[in-house]
């Protein structure tokens, strides 16, 4: 009969034993099986506490006070062999045994400790107190579940039993179990965990709760603190769990045999920080994996090394690999467990035979018995797949024959037979990665039997020269299989190898293959890249069928409420396609952004990368399938990913051929990236990457967050979000209409721009107001009130003091507001209530920041914006601070934010056109101190801010900082880059002005269009001559609060003044 498995089916087996057990004889065979029992389950509280409970009912029933039924004869052989001390023994055994398991273990220890106490209270003797005592003291120290129960019992006893030694104990106790405390306390929230997922019934999620707490626990065991009870702990969970829901699952199995096999390593290198007693026997621990998953071939490998390791003598080993093969489960997953056990046998025989010290026996029966192997391998896969049945993808088996035949055997000829039988399996043949391993085998061969005299390996006489051309031959023999799965490294390596060894006429013959074969891969590609690009057309097609019809590129923003924000529109520009200005603006304006630019359809997903993966490489592996706009490359610990951009969607799915490549020493996988990136707005103005990452991260890994650039207008507000995997994308939908911060609801939706529909809000329907010169104090409210008496108010928006954008319900209302209210007194003043209009439709004149007055403030242009707090003090110039570097990406919001740290400002003028920012604080002393700090600041990773002249801020054209921009794209070097004139270049030199004399001088006066020495000479503010002023001159500036020059707002106004000024003194 088989031995049972499993604590359960152990227990039942030897209960239906005592069951039958009838005289003294039956009885020690019962007694021997739960020897055997424990043997097999040595971690399971059932198994023991049976075991123990039958030891001590016969030790019990040999007394001769028993009524059991016992013959006086069996009695007293009985008191013999059932002591009292082998009885407590075994109860002692079981307890250490299971004292680890942190959950249940009170079970045991209970019932033996209250033995123990019932025995001292028939006969108390100062050693019974002794005893008890010390294990008390043992247990406490020791982590469990019932720590205070226990510590309770403890109490009760020394009161009762050693009442003088009471205080001293407990103290004792309480001083040398804080640590058991302390590491029971770190794995509480597992424990409850746990507990009430076996309270609810849930199978499933009892053995969730189990894996996760395992994988907790081998952490705690790689640390160096605690190392020895945390070993200890570890042991016992696997014990739980071996015993329990996962005592037949495949990866507990071998993480705990993984686990053993590295502290027996360690053991070995003297690095072990646990004694070698506590480590379990590897040769135990795999017999009973073997027998709750007979299935797992990787187990049964395992078990067949650790037979060799441990010396055991080729019938042990042997009759382990019968065992596997008579076990009906060792192909219930398929031939993987089967070709898995194998490959330990053959290696086995293989490393047997060619030990120097091998008998000719052994290698004998290596030879017999891997020829045998393959064999059995082949008539069992016909047995279960038939004639479809290919053999080991790997040909494991074929290679360690293979090297046995030629290192051992010297059988070159056998072993070349074995390469050339493998390559007309299908299977094999069309893997490049086999005829790859072949030409390495052939070379070995080659380099080895080159000096002698008679050489497997043909010799072509010419020159004197001996060639591979076996080692060609594999070449040609690959070329000619139609379906090989990547021909193109074959040619590489075929042509390098005819290079280095070949003779001139086999080269010429080389290239010539080599081109014709090149034509015929095109066209292949050709072909498969137009298959992949219908399946990929009909996959997308019945996307779309099943798609909601509500999915847009961008939608209008709302506020909490649901309605159109007021002012949305001016949230958000006109699109390219949407503002015939727009499409005239310069290439290098519109970020080089093709129109018909689809990146939710154009990328892939590059997942397994190798850390060391360069977007080079990447380019370079599919240089062959079309061109790269952009790669964005995250690179993790040991891999990494990438999400890349191709130019074309063609280009992309042609791309997905790639998928299971080799890419270095790594195979890929190429994904298509469709309905993993969301459209992302309506969020608040101030929020970040950090902001979003946080707010999405539940859903899934988010792969990269794309900011859209604000050059053109700074109240965009809206990003894309891509997620790693498109189900992580749509269950963040569920944000949809999420509040945030009371105002804003958030717009979640999934960015698709073939289905943009055209923009619609209170502008468009013309309900959207803008009112001018309000009372800088009014507040929402109160303008709310001025604008019901023409109808119901939706909402109403103060960006900056003076303006507010009112929506009204309807269009007809929007028209009486005007009718009524424009020019009409509100406050004091007389407002303006005017349509609120579009981005683009307004007449601007060039805005230059200290020059002449323009159509429009530079706050109201779309690619400038200004956040005023109130007022300041002293002369304007002196209180601002010119900011560059600021990442176009980058709203006035979230520049505010990180200006915060150099103290509060008045206003903030952002330039994103131009990368840059003037900030205004109260008085010069502040705007010397933030000078300070701000200059360095990061602001991103590897990018800084820095102090400059406005003269500075307004050549520059700004650094565009897009999320997700193109990586691949070279900087222009330096010399290339062609400078931009400055204001001196471009402007005229001023004209010459007379001044009457001053007090009957004929000096010249020095008036407008010249200065004082080495001041130089300004117009509107910019230096036209003189020395460029420096950083520190601009500190020594802010600092100190001075009016002696600089670039600046009013520049060209201080100059003249002082010139007036030298000109009265003269």
């Amino acid at each position: 009969m088989a031995s049972p498995v499993g604590e359960d089916n152990w227990v039942d087996y030897v209960d239906h034993q005592l069951r039958e057990a009838t005289d003294l004889e039956a009885r020690v065979r019962v007694i021997e099986s739960f020897n055997d029992a424990v043997s097999a389950e040595p971690g399971s509280i059932k198994v023991w506490m049976a075991y123990c409970e039958y030891f001590w009912s016969l030790y019990n029933d040999c007394q001769p006070v028993s009524d059991a039924g016992w013959s006086p004869e069996e009695q007293e052989v009985g008191r013999s062999i059932f002591t009292i001390d082998a009885a407590l023994n075994l109860w002692q055994r079981g307890y250490e045994a299971v004292q680890y398991r942190l959950s249940d273990s009170n079970e045991l220890w209970d019932r033996w400790i209250s033995l123990e106490m019932e025995l001292l209270r028939r006969t108390v003797t100062e050693a019974g107190v002794r005893r008890i005592t010390q294990l008390f003291r043992n247990r406490l120290t020791v982590p469990h579940a019932t720590w205070d129960r226990t510590s309770q019992m403890f109490s009760t006893f020394l009161s009762e039993y050693n009442r003088q030694a009471y205080e001293s104990e407990m103290e004792q106790i309480t001083r040398s179990a804080k640590n058991a405390k302390r590491l029971y306390a770190l794995r509480d929230p597992f424990e409850t965990k746990l507990s009430l997922a076996v309270k609810s019934g849930d199978t499933a999620a009892v053995r969730a709760e189990m894996l996760e707490y395992i994988d907790w626990e081998i952490k705690q065991h790689k640390g160096k603190r605690d190392a020895l009870d945390n070993f200890k702990i570890c042991l016992g969970l696997f014990s739980r769990a071996l015993t329990g829901v996962l005592a037949s699952d495949d990866t507990t199995w071998l993480n705990f045999i993984t686990l053993v096999s590295t502290s027996q390593s360690d053991l070995k290198a003297g690095r072990a920080r646990v004694s070698a007693n506590l480590v379990p026997n590897m040769l135990d621990v795999l017999r009973r994996a073997v027998h709750h998953i007979p299935w797992a071939g990787p187990v049964w490998a395992r078990y067949i090394l650790a037979a060799e390791e441990a010396a055991l003598t080729f019938a042990d080993v042997e009759r382990i690999k019968h065992a596997a093969t008579n076990s009906p489960q060792l192909d219930r997953d398929g031939m993987t467990g089967v070709l898995d056990m194998y490959s330990a046998w053959c290696g086995y025989l293989k490393r047997t035979a060619m030990n120097p010290k091998a008998s000719e026996e052994a290698v004998d029966v290596a030879e017999v018995g891997l020829s045998s192997a393959l064999e059995d391998v082949k008539h069992w896969g016909q047995r279960k797949y038939g004639e479809n049945y290919q053999g080991d993808p790997d040909y494991r088996l074929e290679k360690i024959l293979i090297q046995f035949l030629t290192e051992k055997k010297e059988d070159i000829e056998g072993a070349r037979a074995i390469w050339d039988e493998l390559s007309q399996i299908p299977l094999h043949a069309n893997s490049y990665d086999f005829w790859l391993n072949w030409y390495l085998w052939e070379m070995v061969v080659f380099t080895a039997h080159r000096a002698k005299l008679r050489s497997p390996t043909p010799n072509t006489q010419a020159q004197g020269l001996l060639v591979p051309s076996l080692a060609t031959r594999v070449f040609t023999r690959a070329l000619k299989v139609r379906t090989l799965d990547w021909p193109e490294r074959i040619l590489q390596v075929y042509l390098k190898h005819c290079n280095d060894y070949e003779l001139a006429e086999t080269l010429r013959e080389a290239h010539d293959t080599i081109y014709k074969t090149r034509k015929g891969v095109e066209k292949r590609r050709e072909r498969e890249a137009r298959q992949a690009a219908e399946a990929a057309r009909q996959a997308a097609a019945a996307r779309e069928q099943a798609a909601p019809a509500d999915r847009s590129e961008d939608v209008p923003m709302t506020d909490a409420s649901g309605s159109a924000s007021p002012g949305s529109k001016r949230k958000r520009e006109p699109t390219p396609a949407e503002d015939d200005a727009a499409n005239k603006r310069p290439r290098s304006e519109t970020n080089g952004d093709d129109v018909k630019r689809d990146r939710e359809h154009n990328t892939v997903f590059l997942r397994n990368l190798p850390a060391d993966a360069t977007q080079t490489k990447i380019k370079q592996f599919f240089r062959d399938y079309g061109h790269v706009n952009n790669i964005d490359l995250k690179k993790g610990d040991d891999d990494a990913v990438a999400l890349v951009e191709f130019r074309h969607s063609d280009d992309a799915r042609a791309a997905l051929i790639r998928d299971g490549k080799p890419f270095g020493d790594r195979i890929i996988q190429v994904t298509p990236a469709i309905d993993c990136t969301l459209f992302v707005t309506n969020y608040p103005p101030d929020a970040d990457e950090e902001y979003l990452r946080n707010l999405f991260k539940a859903h899934g890994e988010i792969h990269s967050i794309r900011f859209p650039s604000l050059k053109e207008n700074v109240k965009r507000r809206f990003c894309y979000l891509t997620f790693r995997e498109r189900a992580s994308a749509e269950a963040a939908l569920k944000l949809d209409g999420k509040a945030l911060g009371g105002r804003c609801r958030l717009v979640v939706k999934i960015s698709d721009p073939a289905h943009k529909q055209h923009r619609q809000g209170a502008q468009e329907e013309e309900r959207e107001l803008h009112v001018i010169n309000i009372p800088r104090t009014m507040k929402e409210d109160e303008v709310e009130g001025h604008f019901t008496k023409a109808g119901k108010v939706v909402s109403v928006r103060i960006p900056h003091l003076g303006t507010a954008f009112v929506v009204m319900q309807t269009k007809e209302e929007a028209q009486e507001a005007i009718k009524l209210l424009d020019k009409a007194m509100f406050g004091q003043h007389p407002i303006k209530v005017e349509p609120s209009m579009p981005k683009g439709t307004k007449k601007k004149t060039a805005t230059a920041w200290g020059g002449a007055e323009d159509a429009e403030s530079p706050a109201s242009t779309a690619a400038e914006s200004t956040v005023s707090s109130g007022g300041g003090g002293g002369a304007a110039r002196d209180r601002k601070v010119v900011i560059l570097g600021v990442p176009d990406t980058m709203n006035e919001a979230r520049v505010g934010n990180l200006l915060k740290p150099a103290g509060e400002f008045v206003k903030l003028t952002l330039h994103a056109r131009h990368g840059g920012a003037i900030v205004e604080y109260k008085d010069a002393a502040s705007a010397g101190k933030a000078q300070l700090v701000i200059d360095g600041l990061e602001v991103e990773a590897g990018q800084k801010l820095r102090v400059g002249t406005t003269e500075e801020l307004f050549q520059s054209k700004g650094e565009k900082k897009v999320a997700g921009s193109d990586p691949c794209a070279r900087p222009e070097p330096e010399k290339q880059r062609k400078k931009p004139p400055t204001a001196a270049q471009l402007m005229p030199p001023p004209p010459s002005i007379n001044r009457p004399q001053v007090l009957g001088r004929s000096k010249p006066k020095m008036g407008m269009g010249t200065g004082a020495p080495g001041l130089g000479v300004r117009t509107n503010g910019v230096a036209l001559v003189g020395p460029k002023k420096s950083n520190a001159d601009f500190r020594s500036l802010f600092l100190g609060g001075g009016n002696n020059g600089g670039g600046g707002e009013g520049g060209g106004k201080v100059e003249e003044e002082k010139t007036k000024e030298n000109g009265s003194k003269e």
